[in-house]
């Protein structure tokens, strides 16, 4: 029996309706999701009510990659408000000199130029900004089914359906198949500004690519002297078991742009990441890209202390254990509903469950969400749901989250049923 929400529950949700967004209010009382969130600590979020603990296997994408509230990244927010604030964007800033260097220093080559914004879409449309201006081309290659941002350059990289509602796809941007070599060397040519690509793409269904292809990637781009950015915003930071995801393919690329576990959930702050040459755009008209907020003080410093934490040797081998223990757990499940959860891929902690078809996603979602787990189908590839853990998670929490998935699963092969008739009979 559905509990009667609080008053204060009550009040949030019909304020949120009412000034936020009535169709989200919507949709998640539609599924009896209606989760307003409250307490949250580590690995669990909380509803405002004090019920319905989620363990949150999503992080939102990989924002709170160390968790929510990290003791150790609140207090060095705390500790720099005693002396700084958000800081001016028209002046030099000891603080963000020191992030930018240090986030140089994590990068191969000469990835050594950094500049700040607050969002992963405007640290994309940056990137688009700058391979336009470094070429003198136009021309922007997507790959279909990615997902770079909502903002103004970035949104014309998706797919039709985040643009239609707007309007039309910006002229000069292609999209291409996934790992499609062919098509690749077909569109890019001597217009082409660039080539964007999430290194895995998480909205697409957690798509790992081969090494060969992102070698071959790499070598189109560079025999058309075209520059290639690669979207690290969920993959970065540890999320594969490296600090960045290319480097499992021995590549490097022209820029990378990082964005959400920046933040340490604390704080929002991307960056986008440039080759030294490329640094040059700026260098005769270093006002022409501004950020009122992008590189704030008080963000380069949470900023730095998850660079600090993110590329220790103990924190890459709890998260390579991690990644161990639930392929072995996770291929487990799959033998026992081979029928219904048909596969897995993973790079680290960048995990997909791989289900039967498209109305499996939605349906494991809200079994998860009913049996205490957060997970979220994959928007561009609903058959496949993105599973996140913390890169921190207390390892011992693994049996728990596998005998709640356990549970979900098998409710969801039945509620996937039901959904298929349900779609069938509206046809």
């Amino acid at each position: 029996m559905k509990k009667t929400p609080t008053p204060e529950k009550q009040t949030s949700m019909s304020l949120f309706s009412e000034h936020v967004s009535k169709g989200k209010a919507d949709f998640f009382q539609k599924y009896n999701m209606d989760f307003v969130m409250g307490r949250r600590e580590n690995s669990v979020i909380w509803d405002i009510d004090g019920d319905h603990p989620l363990i949150n296997l999503h992080c939102n994408g990989g924002v709170f990659n160390l968790g929510h509230r990290n003791p150790v990244i609140i207090d060095e927010l705390i500790t720099a408000l005693d002396d700084i604030d958000i800081g001016n964007h028209h002046l030099m800033s000891q603080h963000r000199s020191q992030l930018a260097k240090k986030i140089a220093d994590s990068m191969p080559g000469d990835l050594s130029i950094s500049i700040f914004g607050v969002s992963g879409g405007e640290a994309v449309d940056l990137a688009i900004k700058t391979a336009r201006a470094f070429t003198s081309r136009k021309e922007i290659i997507s790959i279909a089914g990615g997902y770079h941002g909502h903002t103004g350059l970035a949104l014309s990289t998706g797919d039709s359906e985040y643009i239609e509602p707007f309007g039309s796809r910006l002229p000069h941007f292609k999209q291409i198949p996934f790992a499609d070599e062919d098509a690749l060397r077909q569109v890019v040519n001597s217009d082409t500004a660039a080539v964007i690509m999430e290194t895995i793409p998480a909205t697409a269904g957690i798509r790992i690519p081969t090494k060969q292809y992102m070698i071959q990637v790499r070598e189109i781009c560079d025999q058309a002297g075209t520059l290639l950015i690669l979207d690290e915003v969920q993959t970065g930071l540890g999320r594969t078991g490296k600090l960045w995801a290319f480097e499992h393919f021995d590549i490097i690329p022209d820029m990378v742009v990082l964005g959400k576990g920046l933040s340490g959930g604390i704080y929002p702050i991307s960056a986008t990441v440039l080759r030294k040459p490329l640094g040059s755009v700026f260098e005769t008209h270093p006002f022409s890209h501004i950020s009122t907020f992008g590189g704030s003080e008080l963000g380069c410093r949470v900023a730095s202390k998850v660079l600090d934490i993110s590329t220790s040797s103990e924190f890459f081998e709890h998260v390579n254990h991690l990644s161990n223990e639930f392929s072995r757990e996770l291929n487990t499940l799959v033998q026992k509903y081979p029928k219904y959860f048909v596969g897995v891929r993973q790079l680290g902690l960048m995990i997909g469950l791989v289900l039967k078809n498209e109305s499996a996603g939605p349906a494991l979602t809200k079994a998860a969400y009913d049996n205490g787990l957060l997970i979220v189908y994959a928007n561009n590839d609903p058959s496949v749901c993105q599973f996140l853990p913390p890169l921190n998670l207390d390892i011992d929490m693994i049996p728990n989250i596998i005998s709640k998935l356990d549970a979900a699963l098998n409710t969801a092969r039945k509620l996937s049923v039901l959904l298929q008739l349900k779609n069938k009979f509206k046809r």
